[in-house]
């Protein structure tokens, strides 16, 4: 007897970095997240995962970052806040501008590297983020780590937002991710990735670092495109949430 849906998830990934694996990963996700080129990426390649998206049915999303593409967006960055409004919504209109004659409507936008791990905890910044898409676009959804103070100001703003929960990263026991700079903070093991994803989706719990459960919302699970594992951890993860009766589909 089939299993039946009880829980839906969309599944995102963060593509035009340059990786070279876009299109295969297409059939394994449902919305992916493209590189505005401030951080990687450039405006073909832009065109040419939208045009991926467009064949595949996955939502088409912006990747906004610091201009800081020597160190591909993840040195932290300390800007007035105007200038953090400014900057995203450059991003927002040039990626705006190359989907719009290929006849795609941008459907989220997830900040990227170190301007989204500082969102997550600086109010300030978080909302500086805020305030650029819904100028743009209030109809957008903010992609933003689950719980955290970019989802809570972004709620403030009335925007949509979407609870984002990560396959490969290792949590903290405040639901932040343990900073990259730090020992363990990448999952290598397939089927421990697999599983972590599987308890975040149907239970909506996460082993921190310490060893202890955690709790946090998942509306979009978060798959690393530039890993040397990405195509292998797509499939797994897509097929392994298929199998435990949950439904993957774009986020309204």
């Amino acid at each position: 007897m089939p299993i039946q849906n009880t829980r839906r998830v969309d599944i995102n990934c963060d593509l035009g970095e340059g990786t070279g694996n876009d299109r295969a990963l297409m059939p394994w996700i449902s919305s992916a997240n493209i590189a505005c080129g401030y951080h990687a990426g450039d405006e073909d390649e832009m065109k040419y995962v939208i045009d991926l998206c467009l064949q595949q049915g996955v939502a088409v999303g912006a990747h906004p970052s610091f201009l800081d593409r020597k160190n591909f967006g993840r040195t932290n960055m300390f800007l007035p806040s105007s200038e953090v409004t400014q900057l995203v919504m450059d991003q927002l209109y040039r990626i705006n501008q190359i989907a719009q004659p290929l006849g795609a409507q941008l459907h989220h936008v997830k900040p990227h590297g170190a301007l989204y791990n500082m969102a997550a905890k600086d109010a300030g910044l978080a909302q500086a983020i805020a305030k650029a898409i819904k100028e743009f676009n209030s109809q957008l959804i903010l992609y933003g780590l689950a719980q955290s103070v970019m989802i809570a100001e972004a709620q403030k703003l009335n925007l949509k937002t979407a609870h984002e929960v990560f396959a490969d990263r290792t949590y903290q026991p405040d639901g932040s991710l343990t900073p990259r700079t730090q020992p363990n903070a990448l999952l290598n093991d397939p089927p421990q990735v697999l599983q972590q994803v599987i308890d975040l989706v149907t239970k909506n719990k996460v082993c921190a670092a310490n060893g202890h459960s955690i709790s946090l919302p998942a509306d979009t699970i978060c798959l690393h495109g530039d890993g040397p594992q990405a195509l292998v951890l797509a499939q797994l993860i897509h097929n392994g949430l298929m199998n435990e009766g949950v439904q993957i589909q774009t986020l309204t």
